[in-house]
């Protein structure tokens, strides 16, 4: 199937099964959507077809490192109603072709700068980045927070996504996560991280 696309077909010996093209890990697959009542069913099926391929069911801790591995956004986390398209790197699907709420704000944003933007990071020290952590300068000095982190199995080492004040959010800057009354030092980088 092509990226991005869906059919609905029989799956698994069920009827009507929506099968998508439209994984969030950057690493391709598929989404499944059944009935309630097709859940077990289709899941036994997928655990019992992938056994000679060592298959393993995992969570949602697994795919959120693998799509921040990636840098892709988490709404509630990267992306809130509080933030802008523009300050969150999405200003290329921030079409202006036709009016919207808030279109003037964002235009001037876009023209303008914002005082603030959505930056990518790697810990050049040993640590883990998490949500809501402090991001500094080196003296210090709140510039921004966590938006999300983790330790990133790929790379052995911590990796994040933040919003920062502008003026640190070229690839290059060197940035510090607070982790208890701890600088670590940290450095800004574009995505994806692997």
């Amino acid at each position: 199937m092509e990226y991005y696309t869906f059919e609905k077909t029989d799956f698994a010996g069920c009827a009507n099964v929506i099968v998508s093209a439209t994984g969030y890990t950057g690493a391709g697959g598929f989404e499944i959507y059944v009935s309630n009542d097709q859940a077990e069913d289709v899941w036994a099926a997928i655990v019992k077809a992938g056994e000679p391929y060592g298959l393993k069911p995992i969570g949602l801790g697994a795919r959120d490192t693998l799509r921040l591995e990636m840098g892709y956004n988490l709404y509630g986390n990267d992306i809130t109603d509080e933030t802008s398209p523009i300050e969150a790197g999405l200003g290329w699907v921030t079409k202006f072709t036709h009016d919207f709420i808030d279109a003037d704000l964002l235009k001037a944003q876009k023209t303008q700068g914002v005082p603030r933007k959505l930056i990518g990071f790697e810990l050049v020290d040993r640590g883990v980045p998490r949500g809501h952590y402090e991001l500094t300068d080196a003296d210090g000095n709140q510039i921004g927070e966590v938006t999300s982190g983790t330790q990133s199995p790929t790379l052995g080492k911590g990796v994040g996504l933040g919003y920062v004040q502008t003026a640190y959010s070229k690839p290059g800057s060197e940035i510090f996560v607070k982790v208890r009354d701890r600088l670590l030092k940290a450095q800004v980088v574009k995505p994806p991280f692997v």
